[in-house]
């Protein structure tokens, strides 16, 4: 079995106060007081600064995160936050790896803002179906190599991915370029929780909420998203399989990422874990505080 037990309920959650997982975005909000919260919860949280505490409160998100992963064989990794939010959380021993086909949401949107007539069916198949030749399409329409990593770079920091560096060659052969960027979980869901805000991004987020049957899986069980995967293999052929997206709930919306990387190493042992996990994030939805962009 996995050893991935929520990485010690990591940084707690991401926040101090986030034994109620999200309690109004941890800073998307103002925290609502609530007679009905247990007092060990409001004890736990304070003791939450101490080097080396786990709080994992029965009931929530984090407690049903734990159980999942120690039951699945392989890791996990999840980062949430609301959009317009500042703080992420995480959970999982997975935190980073290759983009894959991820990337091409950032890809599209600088391809359309180059040229929009002429890559409006390139993006919207990259996008819809993960199309490979359509996703080269739009690179080569950003003038070569370089300049299309400047450009998807640039959209990346424009959405408050500050490290990530997107390659102009790939150290794999067969592979793209964009594909092999090493993209953390935390990055991309900073990304994604700005990516809404964007100019020029309607069209791609609009596609991410398209995307064709065989590639509906994992963040596709949730009700109302625009999302988009990513999956290959390692040089031992052991396959990375990752998402990220925006879920609509009642009061905002909610960036997601998520990665698994199964023990098996193969492509439909990674899709069921983000199934599972996918289901787990769906039976406590309520915990989460959705945002908004700015002004919005």
């Amino acid at each position: 079995m996995s050893t991935g037990r929520f990485s010690r309920a990591r940084n707690v959650l991401g926040c101090a106060a986030t034994v109620a997982v999200l309690a109004a975005g941890c800073g998307a909000g103002e925290v609502e007081d609530s007679a009905e919260v247990p007092s060990r919860i409001a004890e736990a949280a304070a003791r939450a600064d101490q080097e080396g505490l786990s709080v994992v409160v029965p009931g929530t998100l984090a407690a049903s995160y734990t159980e999942l992963a120690a039951d699945v064989d392989g890791q996990l990794g999840m980062a949430i936050m609301p959009v317009g939010g500042e703080q992420p959380v995480t959970f999982g021993e997975w935190t980073r790896g290759p983009a894959w086909s991820t990337m091409k949401v950032p890809l599209a949107i600088a391809a359309a803002r180059q040229s929009s007539g002429s890559s409006s069916y390139a993006m919207s198949a990259a996008i819809t179906a993960s199309d490979n030749a359509a996703a080269d399409t739009l690179w080569q329409s950003l003038g070569g190599s370089r300049k299309a990593a400047q450009a998807v770079e640039a959209v990346l920091r424009e959405g408050g991915d500050s490290s990530t560096t997107v390659p102009a060659t790939g150290s794999r052969s067969g592979y793209s370029a964009y594909g092999q960027a090493d993209w953390s979980l935390v990055d991309q869901v900073r990304f994604a929780s700005r990516l809404p805000c964007l100019p020029q991004s309607e069209g791609v987020t609009t596609s991410m909420g398209q995307v064709v049957p065989r590639q509906r899986w994992g963040l596709a069980g949730f009700g109302s998203v625009e999302f988009k995967g990513g999956w290959g293999p390692d040089t031992d052929g052991d396959y990375l399989v990752r998402q990220f997206g925006i879920i609509t709930v009642p009061s905002g919306q909610i960036a997601i990422s998520v990665a698994a990387k199964p023990d098996s190493g193969t492509f439909d042992d990674g899709m069921n874990m983000l199934d599972d996990l996918t289901e787990v994030v769906s039976e406590h939805l309520d915990e989460l505080s959705g945002g908004r962009c700015t002004g919005a």
